[in-house]
């Protein structure tokens, strides 16, 4: 059982960063395989991107490549998703979410996580 705090989301500008984070309560985090999920008002829950327990392993929606950076600190468990050139498509409440792997691969399907964070909301305005 892990719970997952997310953190970071507020209000930017089109073009700004922003870099958020999941703090995972869980005692032994390098065991899971963490990944941020979005939605948007009026849409459905879509996947962001997701890490492998050891970090090696990344993997990213197509709508956030180059723009994303999703990372993690086993040492402080946390798993951070560093965000850049905002626009307002991003617009979004962001979630965090975790699975038991220890394995290379990296999952794309809320199906494949059974343990979801409160959320943030990041409001991107043009």
């Amino acid at each position: 059982q892990v719970q997952l705090v997310e953190s970071g989301g507020g209000l930017v500008q089109a073009g700004d960063s922003l870099r958020l984070s999941c703090a995972a309560s869980a005692r032994t985090v390098s065991a899971y395989e963490m990944a941020w999920f979005r939605q948007a008002p009026g849409k459905d829950r879509e996947f962001v991107a997701a890490i492998s327990w050891y970090g090696g392993n990344t993997t990213y929606a197509d709508s956030v490549v180059g723009r994303v950076t999703i990372s993690r600190d086993n040492s402080k468990n946390t798993v951070y998703l560093q965000m850049n050139s905002l626009k307002s498509e991003d617009t979004a409440v962001y979630y965090c979410a975790a699975t038991v792997s220890r394995t290379t691969l990296v999952y794309s399907l809320q199906s494949q996580y059974p343990y979801w964070g409160q959320g943030t909301q990041v409001t991107v305005s043009s």
